[in-house]
């Protein structure tokens, strides 16, 4: 490589991409969240076309940006458009925050459906807490059991949907963690007291 101004700048991204490369892969490895690895390389590709936008960002700005963009995860590729919700009430604080949305694409699949089903009704906010709280169901759902194709977090998606439509608000999480206890019972699946569906 050159030693001149271009060579040195980038050297320097290629040493910051492998830095991130290397904070992705540790970040998914200490996870305990069961969700199919995604391609370290894309993610880092797609925070760094990110930088360009001014934080704390929209979803629909995301989606402008970078939504044609792929990632490819053991169940699939999914463009980030699939993932991220276009719509002002979603909001990202850094890359980082959507890199972290978009690592989990079962779960951010789910969560989008959820942000645009609220999204038209009056006064219906979907709190940090509350989202927490529903990602944290839905990756209980697929501890349960990974080769189910994901069955109990559609089932879960599609029972609080139907909750929208009809009250024109969210199920509470405690709600929301009782109907996914109820479904994994169904299926034959134990759920303890002491585990985040044991409610």
């Amino acid at each position: 490589m050159a030693d001149n101004k271009s060579g040195r700048k980038k050297q320097a991204r290629d040493v910051d991409r492998r830095q991130r490369e290397r904070e992705i892969a540790t970040e998914l490895a200490r996870g305990d969240e069961p969700e199919p690895p995604v391609d370290t390389a894309d993610l880092v590709d797609i925070e760094l076309e990110l930088e360009s936008l001014a934080f704390p960002a929209t979803g629909t700005a995301v989606v402008e940006t970078v939504g044609d963009r792929e990632i490819e995860s053991a169940g699939g590729r999914y463009a980030v458009a699939d993932l991220v919700p276009a719509t002002e009430a979603e909001t990202f604080e850094s890359p980082v925050a959507v890199r972290t949305r978009i690592q989990r694409p079962t779960t951010a699949l789910a969560m989008k459906r959820i942000v645009e089903a609220i999204d038209p009704i009056p006064h219906a906010e979907l709190s940090q807490s509350q989202r927490e709280a529903y990602e944290k169901t839905f990756r209980a759902l697929q501890a349960i059991d990974a080769d189910d194709n994901d069955e109990g977090i559609q089932a879960i998606t599609d029972w609080i949907l139907e909750r929208i439509e009809d009250k024109e608000s969210l199920p509470g999480s405690r709600d929301v963690r009782r109907q996914a206890a109820s479904f994994c019972r169904s299926k034959g699946y134990e759920v303890r007291s002491d585990e985040w569906l044991g409610i």
